[in-house]
């Protein structure tokens, strides 16, 4: 018995617009889909945030 649940499915991931901190000492971003500000601030470190790409898992 135990907690072997054998192997997990590979998460398919897309390439998606996000929003990074421009502040190099901070790692906030956030999903482009998920803000509501035209040029949002780093919810973190209150820095400017640019866009860019970035490979992550698909939410449903």
């Amino acid at each position: 018995m135990g907690n072997y649940r054998g192997p997990k499915e590979p998460i398919p991931e897309v390439e998606t617009a996000v929003w990074s901190c421009t502040n190099e000492e901070c790692k906030g971003w956030m999903r482009e889909a998920y803000t509501f500000e035209e040029n949002p601030l780093c919810p973190l470190c209150k820095s400017a945030m640019e866009k860019e790409i970035r490979i992550l898992p698909v939410i449903k």
